[in-house]
């Protein structure tokens, strides 16, 4: 699906431009803006490429003052993002809902629910990120993602023992709802969101290299969990929960 889909993206007008197909950037911009009024935004992108061009190491420039706080941002929206557990959530979703009493095929079965939810859920993010902003979509969703995971935390640490992992049905049930309530608010908000923001936040002189720092830091604390969840989880039980919720309470 990506490769195909990959067939069919444009380049940006800004990477046009930047490569002086000028006319091809303009043609692209009216294309996405839907309107020939472009001449004020298009010079703007022409000038923006001019100044790029006359910065000749954009890794060291990432580090001078002025774009500390766009890096900071950027690598700290990366670090939280993981620190929420999703990823601990979304790989280990068949072993947390063995753990807690489902069969192996009803595990899996929950794994496909989340992840389905997760991908319904980021289209609501794509409708409303514009109409409702950035900063209301991270507190509503931390807000959300706290709850449900103390709630988790609570009925695990009460009703799983060291001696069974059977639930009853109703509260296996209420643990998948949570779950899913958990993964939906991090899929309208801290999942695209912590993609987005960089992409704003960035100048064009540094905005490839500050995503790419952007990228390496999500990918390498992405690798950092997948680790350790397993061990955490032998370790803490229910209170991997509690440690998670702690981070987006941060």
């Amino acid at each position: 699906l990506l490769t195909v889909g990959a067939l069919l993206v444009v380049d940006t007008p800004n990477s046009l431009i930047e490569r002086g197909r000028l006319e091809e950037g303009k043609a692209v911009l009216k294309k996405i803006r839907g309107t020939d009024n472009i001449e004020p935004e298009f010079l703007e992108l022409v000038e923006a490429s001019r100044v790029a061009k006359e910065v000749k190491h954009p890794f060291r420039n990432l580090l001078k003052r002025r774009n500390r706080p766009q890096i900071v941002i950027s690598i700290a929206l990366q670090i939280f993002q993981q620190f929420t557990g999703i990823n601990a959530i979304m790989f280990y979703a068949p072993v947390l809902f063995s753990t807690v009493g489902f069969g192996n095929d009803a595990a899996l079965y929950s794994a496909v629910i989340t992840g389905a939810v997760n991908v319904l859920s980021t289209v609501v993010s794509i409708y409303s990120v514009d109409k409702l902003g950035r900063r209301l979509l991270l507190l509503e969703a931390g807000v959300q993602m706290f709850l449900s995971q103390v709630v988790i935390a609570i009925i695990l640490g009460i009703k799983v023992k060291d001696d069974s992992n059977d639930l009853s049905k109703g509260f296996a049930v209420l643990v998948v709802v949570l779950v899913c309530t958990f993964v939906s608010s991090f899929a309208w908000s801290w999942g695209p969101l912590g993609w987005l923001i960089p992409s704003e936040t960035f100048p064009l002189e540094t905005r490839s290299a500050g995503q790419s720092v952007t990228v390496c830091v999500n990918l390498l604390f992405t690798f950092v969990i997948a680790q350790a969840f397993l061990s955490m989880l032998c370790h803490f039980k229910f209170g991997i929960f509690l440690f998670f919720s702690g981070w987006v309470f941060i």
